[in-house]
Protein backbone atom coordinates (compact mmCIF):
# COMPACT_ATOMS: atom_id res chain seq x y z
CA UNK A 1 0.00 0.00 0.00
CA UNK A 2 1.30 3.40 -0.89
CA UNK A 3 0.04 6.85 -1.68
CA UNK A 4 1.74 6.43 -5.04
CA UNK A 5 -0.50 3.51 -6.03
CA UNK A 6 -3.60 5.36 -4.80
CA UNK A 7 -2.63 8.31 -6.98
CA UNK A 8 -2.10 6.03 -9.98
CA UNK A 9 -5.53 4.52 -9.44
CA UNK A 10 -7.12 7.97 -9.17
CA UNK A 11 -5.53 8.91 -12.49
CA UNK A 12 -6.46 5.59 -14.16
CA UNK A 13 -9.01 6.64 -16.78
CA UNK A 14 -10.22 3.07 -17.29
CA UNK A 15 -11.00 2.73 -13.60
CA UNK A 16 -12.65 6.15 -13.57
CA UNK A 17 -14.80 5.16 -16.56
CA UNK A 18 -15.99 2.08 -14.67
CA UNK A 19 -16.83 4.21 -11.62
CA UNK A 20 -18.80 6.59 -13.86
CA UNK A 21 -20.72 3.68 -15.38
CA UNK A 22 -21.53 2.16 -11.99
CA UNK A 23 -22.64 5.54 -10.66
CA UNK A 24 -24.90 6.23 -13.61
CA UNK A 25 -26.43 2.78 -13.29
CA UNK A 26 -27.17 3.42 -9.61
CA UNK A 27 -28.60 6.86 -10.33
CA UNK A 28 -30.92 5.53 -13.04
CA UNK A 29 -31.92 2.16 -11.59
CA UNK A 30 -31.80 2.49 -7.81
CA UNK A 31 -34.15 5.06 -6.25
CA UNK A 32 -32.14 5.01 -3.02
CA UNK A 33 -29.37 6.75 -4.94
CA UNK A 34 -31.17 8.23 -7.92
CA UNK A 35 -33.57 10.27 -5.81
CA UNK A 36 -30.72 12.18 -4.16
CA UNK A 37 -29.27 15.54 -5.18
CA UNK A 38 -26.08 13.78 -6.22
CA UNK A 39 -28.08 11.20 -8.19
CA UNK A 40 -29.73 13.99 -10.15
CA UNK A 41 -26.30 15.54 -10.80
CA UNK A 42 -25.00 12.20 -12.06
CA UNK A 43 -27.94 11.79 -14.45
CA UNK A 44 -27.37 15.31 -15.78
CA UNK A 45 -23.59 14.87 -16.07
CA UNK A 46 -22.24 11.37 -15.36
CA UNK A 47 -18.64 12.60 -15.28
CA UNK A 48 -19.26 14.34 -11.96
CA UNK A 49 -19.39 10.86 -10.41
CA UNK A 50 -15.92 9.99 -11.64
CA UNK A 51 -14.44 13.07 -10.03
CA UNK A 52 -16.34 12.60 -6.77
CA UNK A 53 -16.06 8.83 -6.28
CA UNK A 54 -12.77 7.76 -7.87
CA UNK A 55 -10.82 8.61 -4.70
CA UNK A 56 -12.89 6.45 -2.37
CA UNK A 57 -12.80 3.55 -4.86
CA UNK A 58 -9.03 3.88 -5.22
CA UNK A 59 -8.59 3.86 -1.44
CA UNK A 60 -11.00 0.97 -0.84
CA UNK A 61 -9.19 -1.25 -3.36
CA UNK A 62 -5.65 0.07 -3.06
CA UNK A 63 -4.25 -3.35 -2.09
CA UNK A 64 -5.63 -5.07 -5.18
CA UNK A 65 -4.53 -2.23 -7.44
CA UNK A 66 -1.02 -2.08 -6.02
CA UNK A 67 -0.64 -5.87 -6.20
CA UNK A 68 -1.57 -5.72 -9.87
CA UNK A 69 1.01 -3.00 -10.49
CA UNK A 70 3.70 -5.03 -8.74
CA UNK A 71 2.73 -8.09 -10.80
CA UNK A 72 3.16 -6.08 -14.00
CA UNK A 73 -0.50 -6.01 -14.96
CA UNK A 74 -0.83 -3.30 -17.57
CA UNK A 75 -4.44 -2.25 -17.01
CA UNK A 76 -5.45 -2.75 -13.38
CA UNK A 77 -8.36 -0.32 -13.66
CA UNK A 78 -9.80 -2.15 -16.66
CA UNK A 79 -9.20 -5.74 -15.62
CA UNK A 80 -12.33 -7.01 -13.87
CA UNK A 81 -10.42 -9.75 -12.09
CA UNK A 82 -8.42 -7.13 -10.16
CA UNK A 83 -11.22 -4.80 -9.09
CA UNK A 84 -14.52 -6.46 -9.87
CA UNK A 85 -17.69 -4.71 -10.96
CA UNK A 86 -19.21 -5.83 -7.64
CA UNK A 87 -16.31 -4.13 -5.81
CA UNK A 88 -16.93 -0.89 -7.67
CA UNK A 89 -20.67 -1.05 -7.10
CA UNK A 90 -20.15 -1.63 -3.37
CA UNK A 91 -17.73 1.29 -3.10
CA UNK A 92 -20.01 3.61 -5.10
CA UNK A 93 -22.95 2.73 -2.85
CA UNK A 94 -20.91 3.06 0.34
CA UNK A 95 -19.52 6.47 -0.59
CA UNK A 96 -22.57 7.96 -2.32
CA UNK A 97 -22.94 11.53 -1.00
CA UNK A 98 -25.92 11.96 1.28
CA UNK A 99 -28.35 14.80 0.88
CA UNK A 100 -27.94 17.65 3.33
CA UNK A 101 -30.15 17.28 6.38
Amino acid sequence: MSYSSIQRAIQDQQLKDRVISASLQQALNNPTFGDTVFGQQVVANPYVAGDRLIGPVAIDYEDAYESALIAGRGAPGHDVDIITDANIEAAVQAHWPQDPA
